[in-house]
């Protein structure tokens, strides 16, 4: 009863370091339009500081599984909360630009070995599939769920306090996680065969976002042309090395590749949505933070209760294919009414009813890209299998919110010159919404090549 007790609290203790990286994702948007006021940001080199987070979390995501392969999980586990925790302090602190977005990439190296290794630790504390089934519903809505704990939190903390305690409310979380992990957690054992560690890999796939995003925010073609470069060299290095980060024979399997294209083009979309509806609702509707949180609170819940049981439910009973193209359909629906909004738009009438169609895009479609990328490969290698998409999705999440925010810029100084403030700004964040509308539809387009749901239903868990 003590060991089943302790095996429980080390779950609790390993979702309370995922919930820190969870909440991060969300708290910060709420807080951004505060943060470019005091900090002098730059329509566009305010994306950096959710740019700088997604590209170093995405680049180093498949690297953190594998030094936690190497050098030890649960070694590994306390020294990404402890590199996330300190991040978030100098975070906390910035009075720059350039120090707030150097913290912010330091915040994602360190939340890419906690969400890499969290996972693995989980399934490694659970045998009985009853367990472990319930572990991972908990685990879900946890992930879910904190999206709207950070939205939430987000308005509370820069209403009341300042946008600097959106970072430093992480300090307290990551010491209680620091300090109970050697007591709960199983000491490390050495692996019998340790895969080699792929660093020109990680170096190179993490150099070539990081380009690709600066250089479609300053418009330079040469430096896309070298991180087009770079991704091509990745490639090859990924099909000669022994243990490469991005095993290329799983794009054979076609699940495994629609899911990461659709986790590409949905991200470009998802990321986009958060960053630029935070910016309208305060530049242009005059929301203050707290209101910017309650408005997304919606679709946040909503996504919860899905990842709780509901999409479980859809999938057994229609299969992958029909809920992800329902889910970005919705998506791209709620995208398209925000393309609408007008300069003196109204919550009820204009920011509403597409937050509750992108809750219900993302609700319904999370969880099937997710069971669609590990659906046909071997039960070693899912984990492997989830790493690829998670990372596919955050390079798609920082390179499409860069080509968006990009764009929304670019209209607004069109317009600046013949239209009031509000006006240009609304014309630029229209635009923004109407290609973020395209990526959730082709997204759509490029799930219907899945396998029909009599071939994928009975593989839902």
């Amino acid at each position: 009863m003590l060991e089943k007790q302790k095996r429980w609290l080390a779950f609790y203790l390993l979702c309370a370091g995922e919930l820190m990286i969870v909440i991060d994702t969300t708290i910060v948007n709420v807080a951004l339009p505060s943060i470019q006021a005091d900090l002098a940001f730059s329509e566009a080199a305010l994306v950096w500081v959710v740019n700088a987070y997604m590209v170093t979390y995405g680049g180093f995501l498949l690297l953190g599984g594998r030094l936690g392969d190497l050098y030890g999980q649960r070694r590994l586990f306390v020294l990404g909360t402890a590199l996330f925790t300190a991040a978030s302090l100098v975070c906390g602190l910035s009075t720059t630009q350039w120090l707030l977005v150097t913290a912010r990439a330091v915040q994602g190296l360190g939340g890419a070995v906690v969400s890499a290794i969290a996972l693995s630790l989980i399934m490694n504390l659970f045998s009985e599939t009853e367990e472990r089934a319930k572990a991972m519903g908990i685990y879900g809505f946890i992930c879910a769920g904190g999206g709207s704990v950070g939205v939430l939190a987000g308005g509370v903390l820069t209403s009341a306090l300042s946008w600097h305690w959106v970072f430093l409310v992480n300090l307290p979380i990551g010491a209680l996680v620091c300090a109970f992990c050697f007591r709960l957690l199983s000491a490390d054992r050495a692996p019998a065969h340790a895969p080699r560690l792929d660093v020109w890999g990680a170096f190179t796939v993490t150099f070539a976002a990081m380009l690709a995003v600066y250089a479609i925010v300053n418009k330079d073609g040469a430096l896309l042309g070298l991180a087009a470069l770079l991704a091509a060299i990745f490639i090859l290095i990924e099909s000669r090395v022994r243990d490469p980060l991005m095993p290329l024979r799983l794009f054979r399997l076609r699940s495994v590749a629609v899911a990461n294209v659709v986790g590409v083009l949905w991200a470009a979309a998802m990321f986009a949505w958060f960053f630029i509806s935070a910016l309208y609702m305060q530049l242009v509707l005059g929301y203050d933070p707290m209101q910017i949180g309650l408005a997304f609170l919606p679709a946040n819940l909503i996504m919860a209760v899905f990842s709780i049981g509901l999409s479980a439910k859809l999938v057994l009973r229609y299969g992958l294919r029909l809920p992800i193209v329902g889910g970005m359909l919705l998506a791209a629906a709620g995208l398209g009414l925000f393309a609408l909004a007008p300069v003196n738009g109204g919550f009820w009438l204009h920011v509403l009813p597409g937050m509750l169609l992108l809750g219900l895009g993302c609700g319904m479609a999370l969880n099937p890209v997710m069971l669609a990328a590990m659906s046909d490969v071997a039960p070693q290698e899912s984990g492997l299998a989830s790493g690829v998409v998670n990372t596919s999705f955050m390079m798609g999440g920082a390179l499409g919110l860069a080509l968006l925010a990009a764009l929304a810029a670019a209209r607004t100084e069109a317009l600046a010159t013949s239209f009031t403030q509000a006006a240009a700004l609304t014309g630029g964040y229209r635009l923004a919404f109407a290609a973020g509308a395209i990526f959730a539809a082709l997204a759509a387009v490029a799930s219907a090549a899945l396998r029909p749901p009599a071939q994928t239903a009975a593989q839902p868990a």
